[in-house]
């Protein structure tokens, strides 16, 4: 079964995308189509996301699943006339908010996702730069700022998730790689001992890093199993040795692995 997905909305599109993909990856036996519609903001706009969304209907012969975040009610009106079986997202959480909390919503276009809060959205930026200053072990000397330190074999995913950190939670993360002359021994490479307490391991099923690696240097020994099987079992033995926290990110999207880091670590996070 196909059906088509759409995600509307008078600003980013951002909340109604993770909603509706929350709710979508449940049902795992529908192939979705997910189309995005950012910035509905007019009614002549909304007329014309209602005849994209009607046309999707006429091709897949199914009606269309719409998640639905515009806040002006004359837009949401025009969009509820498709043929789409519709979740306003707004509309169903907004108003028992009001009657609890007694007050009225303000109902701004964007809210969730502006720069409301200056401070807040100062330290994004600064800890997004600092994931990419700090990124492959660049500037070690900046390590006494980190939050946290990720470290592993080359590919198991420590860069995005240090940016997955730094955007979402305004983390200061950095990485650093455990390369083949770090690979020689079991003790901590020099330049990471003092920062013991801010060490998180990253490690990995040695067939998926081949894979992973195969896509950067085809046929190459940094991408043979027998690399990365050798070098996968000598961090996990480092890992347990110094006794470091670590996890296997084989079956783990990137914001699992951020979430699980932040918890097993106690981050604060500054944002978010």
């Amino acid at each position: 079964m196909k059906r088509t997905a759409f995600f509307i909305s008078d600003g980013t599109g951002i909340t109604a995308e993770a909603l509706g993909n929350s709710l979508l990856a449940q049902f795992g036996s529908i192939q979705f189509n997910k189309v995005t519609l950012p910035y509905i903001d007019t009614i002549e706009k909304a007329v014309e996301a209602v005849d994209i969304i009607d046309q999707a209907g006429k091709t897949d012969g199914q009606r269309p699943i719409v998640f639905d975040t515009v806040v002006d009610e004359a837009t949401r009106e025009i969009i509820s006339t498709s043929t789409a079986y519709k979740i306003d997202v707004f509309s169903a959480f907004l108003k028992p908010l009001e009657l609890e909390l007694g007050s009225h919503s303000s109902y701004s276009v964007g809210k969730s996702h502006s720069i409301n809060e200056v401070n807040k959205y100062m330290d994004r930026i600064e800890s997004v730069n600092f994931a990419i200053d700090n990124d492959d072990g660049a500037r070690t000397q900046h390590y006494d700022k980190a939050d946290i330190i990720l470290t592993g074999v080359s590919r198991c995913g420590k860069t995005p998730s240090c940016l997955y950190m730094a955007l979402q939670f305004g983390i200061r993360a950095a990485n650093y790689p455990l390369t083949d002359n770090d690979l020689t021994q079991t003790t901590l490479p020099e330049v990471l001992e003092p920062f013991r307490n801010k060490l998180f391991g990253l490690t990995i099923d040695p067939f998926q890093l081949a894979s992973i690696r195969h896509e950067r240097r085809p046929n190459s020994r940094y991408a043979s199993l027998d690399q990365c099987e050798d070098e996968v079992r000598i961090v996990e033995r480092m890992f347990r040795k110094q006794k470091l926290a670590h996890i296997n990110t084989t079956h783990f999207s990137i914001e699992e692995i951020a979430t699980r880091i932040i918890a097993q670590m106690g981050l604060k996070r500054r944002i978010g």
